[in-house]
């Protein structure tokens, strides 16, 4: 058993800025961090794009910004959570360049590169190159060896979080009081199930793209935080806001990930055409290939239906090309290894799964239903994105609630004492799995149910389909958990089911269309209609 100050459990952006800022203010707190993989593989290490901040107040403001957020997330934004995230977001971006992070500047000068993406009325994108998620994760990772009392640990996947149900009380979701003490966790070197104790724990899991068969999510992103918190009865939000990225490279599709084709090219003067070369976005938003996402999505998947095709194109051909090798290097040497010369083709592209705008609800302290549980990053619901998020606000929400975190924690920290008499994860009756191949089967299943009946568009039959399927694999999964010990891929095949029951749940609630929820039988938008909570 292992007791420590403030558990967090995932390393990405949000998980070790909330780490480094408690460290920085309190090195007398142990703080460990728990990564269920190795160090910088993580959900921040594959965002291409940047982080959106009010830079230049030249021609930019607070209020352009949080209109643009507004506008993307089609009427369900919490407007103080916006004006929050957005007037704070600058500060914290300062903070990250102060820890080391290389953001990308103009030729010989020393202001910064600021890049435009979908939804966005102004440049205001700082980036590095096209892995500003990759700069981040270095920057983080060097800043946390600088901190004797933080303590990372790799390959240790959390199972479950710690309450009074396993001390023996009855929880329900109406129970009042539900506290965090903690989390069981496996340690995939030697096999072994732990118990860690913490005053407070962090989820910092990321999001929960496995879901798909196409998505541009590493294959970490299996929402264990997610599906964590709703097992100990914590409360969820607007699961069924599943932000599917316009432009997946289609020569990737069905690998996993798929290759993402960053919004920031046609930020930069890609436009969106079909096979023939005829620009189709216009018809759909004045703005053009630059509309918010959930638009571009949907126009995309409609403009292939109706033609038969399997892909639409990103036409680069009129770009310059040291500047397009120079912003997006990982794209281009991408695109020439499968035969595509941006400069001179168009490349094929389809929408993929790339975020989930719901999540884990929190405060604006950051803090989940369940006390002593906290929430940031992907894996919540804090209102800054409502409907749909806009592009590039998903690490300077982090950063945000990261600070917010570990402020309110420092207020509170020490008034919290660790619970006692938790007992030792029970083995008993248990085996080791002798299918893996239903595992592979199960998930492989899941993700076809879900790409073909909870996609881009929806339909009460389809969502019905899905339901029906999906209660079948959560009865076989659970029967195989309940009768073999713990391994890694059985337990997120049992979360990824979670989590595609609770978009289809969710999906089945809303019915209306709104924001990256499109459903055929109500095509309409209601004003009456907030949130789905579950």
């Amino acid at each position: 058993m292992t007791k420590t100050d403030v558990l967090i459990i995932g390393a990405g952006i949000a998980g070790l800025t909330t780490a480094i800022k408690l460290a920085r203010k309190r090195p007398d707190l142990k703080i460990l961090v728990l990564n269920k993989t190795k160090e910088g593989e993580t959900n921040t290490s594959y965002a291409q794009g940047g982080v959106a901040a009010v830079w230049d107040e030249s021609f930019d403001s607070f209020e352009k910004h949080i209109a643009d957020t507004l506008d993307a997330g089609d009427g369900l934004c919490d407007p103080e959570v916006v004006e929050i995230v957005v007037k704070e977001g600058p500060e914290r971006v300062r903070e990250i360049i102060g820890w080391g992070a290389r953001f990308d500047k103009e030729d010989g000068k020393e202001e910064y590169d600021l890049g435009r993406e979908g939804g966005h009325s102004e440049n205001r994108i700082l980036h590095y190159k096209d892995a500003t998620g990759w700069e981040i994760q270095r920057t983080l990772g060097e800043e946390v060896d600088r901190h004797p009392n933080i303590t990372l640990h790799e390959h240790y996947f959390a199972v479950d979080i710690i309450t009074q149900h396993h001390l023996g009380f009855t929880i329900t979701r109406v129970t009042p009081g539900i506290e965090c003490y903690g989390t069981y966790a496996l340690n995939r070197k030697t096999g072994k199930m732990e118990t860690i104790l913490a005053k407070a724990t962090v989820i910092c899991t990321g999001g929960t793209g496995q879901i798909y068969k196409d998505t541009t999510n590493p294959v970490i992103a299996t929402g264990d935080g997610i599906a964590m918190t709703y097992r100990a009865k914590g409360r969820l939000e607007n699961m069924e806001f599943v932000q599917f990225h316009p432009t997946g490279l289609y020569d990737t599709a069905g690998e996993n990930p798929t290759f993402l084709i960053s919004e920031a090219v046609r930020g930069e003067g890609a436009i969106l055409k079909t096979r023939e070369g005829e620009e189709f976005m216009k018809q759909y938003d004045k703005r053009g290939s630059l509309a918010p996402r959930d638009i571009v999505a949907r126009a995309i998947d409609k403009e292939m239906k109706m033609r038969g095709a399997e892909c639409m194109y990103l036409d680069c051909t009129h770009m310059d090309k040291d500047a397009f090798v120079k912003h997006f290097p990982n794209i281009y040497d991408k695109c020439l290894s499968i035969g595509i010369d941006p400069m001179k083709d168009m490349i094929p592209v389809t929408p993929a799964c790339h975020y989930m705008c719901g999540g884990i609800l929190v405060d604006k302290r950051g803090r989940a239903s369940i006390d002593y549980l906290y929430a940031c990053g992907e894996c919540t619901s804090t209102g800054l994105h409502g409907a749909n998020r806009l592009a590039s606000n998903s690490l300077l929400e982090a950063m945000v609630f990261a600070h917010r975190i570990h402020l309110d924690l420092l207020d509170r920290i020490d008034d919290i004492d660790w619970q006692e008499g938790i007992p030792e994860w029970d083995t008993l009756g248990t085996k080791q799995p002798n299918e893996m191949v239903l595992i592979t089967q199960e998930l492989k299943e899941l993700r076809e149910i879900m790409s073909y009946y909870v996609g881009i568009v929806r339909s009460n039959l389809r969502l019905k389909r899905a339901m029906d399927r999906l209660w079948i694999l959560y009865r076989e999964t659970e029967a195989l958990y309940s009768a073999s010990t713990i391994s890694p891929k059985l337990c997120e095949l049992r979360n990824l089911i979670t989590i595609a029951y609770l978009v289809s749940r969710s999906a089945t609630m809303r019915r209306e269309s709104r924001g990256l929820h499109f459903t055929t039988d109500y095509p309409e938008k209601l004003d009456f209609l907030d949130r789905t909570v579950v």
